[in-house]
């Protein structure tokens, strides 16, 4: 993307009142409210079980600006995992190459956010592993081995079963306790 144009978008994704998580996909800018209390709890289920897997070094995060400008891209991540380095990155956004996974909790009024633009852009940003959970069709998905556009390799699990998350977390994800959206 042009680096000028990229500056544009990101000066009028930082003007945007707060309240609000706002992220940049291409020419896009992605406006969502607060998370419900669904989407929280289960957020936090799965937060607690990567903390005690996380390497040493690493911190976990939630709705820090994560950027690509090379793709035109600034996303926020209901979770992630940076280097404790970043701490001291003048600017406000981290940039995507360090992040080890974005986890995303699929929001009931924009879910297209999550299986399109964020299986667009995470790889091309350079993600290593995209874990999404939906509790509108009560399913977790990883995407893993990124490469350029596209992740190679897709896996699906249910609420109530458990998913391999690779390393250099290496653990299985108990997904028992995840809660599904009420109708």
């Amino acid at each position: 993307m042009n680096p000028e144009h990229y500056r544009l978008l990101e000066e009028a994704r930082q003007a945007l009142p707060d309240g609000f998580k706002v992220e940049l996909s291409g020419d896009v800018i992605v406006m969502q409210a607060s998370p419900s209390s669904i989407h929280q709890l289960n957020l936090d289920r799965v937060r607690l079980q990567f903390d005690v897997h996380r390497p040493a070094g690493y911190f976990s995060t939630g709705n820090s600006d994560i950027s690509s400008p090379e793709v035109g891209a600034v996303r926020n991540p209901d979770l992630t995992y940076l280097p404790e380095g970043v701490i001291d990155l003048e600017e406000h956004n981290i940039p995507a190459e360090v992040a080890l996974i974005a986890v995303e909790v699929v929001s009931p009024s924009n879910p297209d956010n999550d299986w399109t633009g964020k299986v667009r852009d995470y790889p091309r940003m350079g993600f290593p592993l995209y874990l999404i959970i939906d509790p509108r069709q009560k399913t977790v998905t990883l995407f893993s081995e990124p490469n350029h556009d596209r992740y190679h390799t897709r896996t699906d699990r249910e609420f109530g079963e458990t998913i391999r998350i690779p390393e250099p977390f290496g653990f299985d994800l108990d997904l028992a306790r995840l809660v599904p959206y009420r109708d």
